[in-house]
């Protein structure tokens, strides 16, 4: 069984026992979130489709951590005008374990 959540501006086709990484979320390392935004619910040729969420749709999973992404460097340049700025970014992720799918 699988389904499609919507957390963080983004949306995830996740399944039972996937590790992912989300935008971060204020919750305890070890501790259990419900994503109750479900889109949709599919097992096989059985889709149960959201107008615009499934109704007793329900996604639970285990915080596993936090921590930082990669570093993103920006650059603005412009040549021979003596211009140019460097910045770098790193992102902020929860990485979680996906326990149990409910759909309707």
């Amino acid at each position: 069984m699988y389904a499609v959540i919507h957390t963080g501006g983004k949306q995830y086709r996740v399944q039972e026992g996937e590790v992912l990484r989300v935008e971060k979320l204020s919750a305890e390392a070890g501790s259990q979130i419900e994503f109750d935004r479900v889109l949709l619910v599919g097992e096989g040729e059985a889709l149960t489709i959201g107008r615009p969420f499934v109704e007793g749709g329900k996604v639970t999973a285990t915080v596993r951590a936090h921590g930082k992404g990669d570093k993103v460097e920006i650059v603005k340049f412009r040549r021979r005008k003596h211009y140019m700025r460097r910045k770098g970014h790193r992102q902020l992720f929860t990485e979680l374990e996906i326990t149990a799918i409910q759909g309707a």
